[in-house]
C-alpha cells in the first residue's frame, strides 16, 4: 500500500488530490441531509449529491436536482462554499494556512506552490498567495456591488443581494450555477448583468499569473504590452481570438434559427455571451436544446480548449492550443523553433502541450464508450442528437463548464458517476490525477539508436 500511495512529502499532488475528495464526499453528505432540501420535495439521493458536490467544488455547474427549487438556503450556501473552495483551489487555501501557522516552508514546498501559481518561486509566497485570495475576492465584490445595483427593486432587497453574491462567485469561478430554473436565459437582453457576468468571467479565466503580470506592468506604467511575459500574450491574443470566433460563428448559425425573434442588439448580446461562456463557465441565455448541430459541434471545440492554466476554469487551456498551433504554423514554414513575440518555445514545453491534448481526448473517447455503455437501451437512445448531446455532455464535464442541452438529470446513476469522474479529473488535470496515484520513484529508462517513422 506503501509503495501505491507514496511519499505525500515527494509528491505533495496527493494532498490537493484528497482534499478534493475528502471536500467532494463531505459535501456531498451534507446536501443529502433535510437540512439542504426544500421542505416538501423529493429526498436528494447519495449519488446526486455527490454529483452536485462534484460539480460545485470542481466549478463546472451540471445539476441534476434544481439549485433553487430542491436546495434549501442552507444548502445552496454549501454549494457557494464548495464553488469558492474549487475556484480557488483547495491547495491555494491550505497553503495560506501552513504559511499563516506552520512556521516557513522548505524550498521545496516553495517551488511546489510557485509552480502552482505560475510564478517564480524566490517571491514571498504568502504574499502571492494573500495576492491570489485579494484578486478573487475584489473581482467578486466589485461583480457582486454591480449586480445588485442593476438587479434593484427586481425582487425582494434579500433575494437580490443573495443572488447577486452566488452570482458574481460563480461566474469569477467559472462555476455557472445560477438560482434559476432557466439560468440566465430571462436576463437574455440585460446588458449590464450580461457584461458583467462575461467579464468576470474572462477576468478568472485568465490566470492569477496572467492577473499579476498586468497589474505589475500598470503599477509600473512601464510598457503595458512589451513588456509583459509571453504567457500573457499568449493568452490575451488567445482570448481575444476565441472570444470573436464563438460570438461570429454563433451568430452566424442561429441568426435566423434561435435567435430569429430576438431583435438586434440582443441577438449580437447573446453571441458574445455564448462565445465567452462556453469556453469555461456554463452560463446560459439560450436554450441550448434548441442549438443547431452545428453550433453544438463547434462549442464542443471551445469548451474543450478551455481557459487560461492556475485559473479558475477547465479544459485543456488557451496557452496549449496556442502553442500547438504555433508549432503548426512553424511546421508548415518549414522552421525548427517555435518563436512567439521574440520569445522561442522550448521543445519541451511543445511536447508538453500535445501530450496534455492527447491526454484529454484519450480521457474523453474513453468517458465517452462509457457513457453510451451505461446508457444503453435507456430512453435516452431514442433521442435524435443522442451521440452529439452525450459527446457534448462528456466535453462539457471534463472541461468543468457546464452547460448541457438538458440530458444530465435523465442520466442513470452510473451515467452520473461516469460524469463525476469526469468533474474531477477536468478540475485536478489529468496529469495532476496521474501523479498523484504514480509510483513514488521513476524507472530507469534506456536509449537505443534513433529511427524516425514516416510522419504524415
Amino acid at each position: 500500500m506503501q509503495q501505491f500511495t507514496g511519499s505525500l512529502v515527494s509528491y505533495p499532488a496527493r494532498v490537493s488530490f484528497g482534499a478534493y475528495v475528502l471536500a467532494i464526499l463531505l459535501g456531498g453528505l451534507i446536501l443529502t441531509t433535510p437540512l439542504s432540501r426544500n421542505p416538501g420535495c423529493e429526498p436528494i439521493t447519495l449519488v446526486d449529491g455527490i454529483f452536485t458536490a462534484t460539480s460545485a467544488c470542481c466549478v463546472t455547474g451540471l445539476t441534476v436536482r434544481s439549485t433553487v427549487d430542491d436546495f434549501s438556503f442552507f444548502g445552496q450556501v454549501v454549494i457557494l462554499l464548495l464553488i469558492q473552495l474549487g475556484g480557488l483551489g483547495i491547495m491555494t487555501i491550505t497553503t495560506l494556512a501552513s504559511f499563516q501557522f506552520g512556521g516557513q516552508a522548505s524550498m521545496r514546498q516553495r517551488a511546489i506552490v510557485a509552480e502552482t501559481l505560475g510564478i517564480r518561486s524566490g517571491r514571498d509566497l504568502r504574499w502571492v498567495t494573500w495576492g491570489v485570495l485579494a484578486a478573487a475576492f475584489f473581482s467578486e465584490g466589485i461583480g457582486f456591488i454591480f449586480l445588485t445595483v442593476s438587479q434593484w427593486g427586481t425582487e425582494e432587497p434579500s433575494r437580490v443581494i443573495w443572488k447577486s453574491l452566488f452570482h458574481a462567485v460563480s461566474a469569477f469561478c467559472n462555476a455557472g450555477f445560477a438560482l434559476g430554473n432557466d439560468n440566465l436565459i430571462p436576463e437574455a437582453g440585460n446588458v449590464s448583468v450580461n457584461l458583467v457576468i462575461c467579464g468576470l468571467i474572462i477576468i478568472g479565466g485568465l490566470g492569477f499569473p496572467v492577473i499579476f503580470d498586468i497589474a505589475a506592468r500598470i503599477r509600473k506604467r512601464d510598457g503595458l504590452w512589451t513588456r509583459l511575459h509571453t504567457q500573457s500574450k499568449i493568452m490575451l491574443l488567445g482570448t481575444a481570438g476565441l472570444l470573436v470566433f464563438g460570438m461570429v460563428s454563433f451568430c452566424f448559425f442561429e441568426w435566423n434559427e434561435s435567435l430569429n425573434s430576438k431583435p438586434i442588439a440582443t441577438r449580437i448580446l447573446m453571441g458574445f455571451f455564448h462565445s465567452t461562456t462556453c469556453r469555461t463557465a456554463g452560463f446560459n441565455t439560450v436554450d441550448y436544446a434548441l442549438l443547431s448541430n452545428t453550433t453544438l459541434f463547434l462549442a464542443i471545440l471551445l469548451m474543450a480548449i478551455g481557459a487560461g492554466p492556475c485559473s479558475t476554469a477547465g479544459g485543456f487551456k488557451v496557452s496549449t492550443f496556442m502553442t500547438l498551433l504555433a508549432r503548426s504554423w512553424a511546421s508548415f514554414r518549414g522552421l525548427r523553433h517555435v518563436n512567439l513575440f521574440r520569445r522561442t518555445i522550448p521543445a519541451a514545453s511543445v511536447e508538453r502541450a500535445t501530450a496534455t491534448v492527447l491526454l484529454f481526448a484519450a480521457v474523453a473517447v474513453g468517458a465517452m464508450v462509457a457513457l453510451l455503455t451505461a446508457e444503453h437501451g435507456g430512453h435516452l437512445e431514442g433521442r435524435q442528437r443522442w451521440f452529439l448531446e452525450a459527446l457534448f455532455e462528456c466535453i462539457s464535464a471534463l472541461g468543468t463548464v457546464g452547460l448541457s442541452t438538458g440530458i444530465t438529470a435523465s442520466l442513470s446513476d452510473p451515467g452520473k458517476l461516469v460524469l463525476v469522474g469526469l468533474m474531477f479529473l477536468g478540475r485536478l488535470g489529468p496529469i495532476t490525477a496521474a501523479l498523484a496515484l504514480s509510483q513514488e520513484r521513476t524507472t530507469y529508462q534506456p536509449t537505443y539508436p534513433e529511427e524516425e517513422p514516416l510522419i504524415g
